[in-house]
């Protein structure tokens, strides 16, 4: 099966930056979309970046001119730049993937196990 794996979360202050990664690892044919979601405690999850195989981009309005997603197909990683925080960025950070795994011709959704992004002062 596949397997996504986050990392670069933490604790920063409010205007400050963070570089989240996540590697996907697996019998993985090939990657369509990649992309980040965030749920805040009490809230419901939301899309915050996504980006196609063919580097084709979407943010929520709240991260535009902040947030920047990018992707290493030939690593399988997407990355998600984000600068000057806010703490209502704060949140847990999932990482998602539509793969199509060797030998199948469907495609089906991965999520990684999340990475804490906390902003305050």
């Amino acid at each position: 099966q596949v397997r996504l794996v986050e990392s670069g979360g933490g604790l920063v202050q409010p205007g400050g930056s963070l570089r989240l990664s996540c590697a996907a690892s697996g019998r993985i044919f090939s990657i369509n979309s990649m992309g980040w979601y965030r749920q805040a405690p009490g809230k419901q999850r939301e899309l915050v970046a996504a980006i196609t195989s063919g580097g084709r981009t979407n943010y929520a309005d709240s991260v535009k001119g902040r947030f920047t997603i990018s992707r290493d197909n030939a690593k399988n990683t997407v990355y998600l730049q984000m600068n000057n925080l806010k703490p209502e960025d704060t949140a847990v950070y999932y990482c998602n993937a539509v793969i199509i795994l060797k030998g199948n011709l469907y495609q089906t959704d991965y999520w990684g196990q999340g990475t804490q992004v906390t902003v305050s002062s």
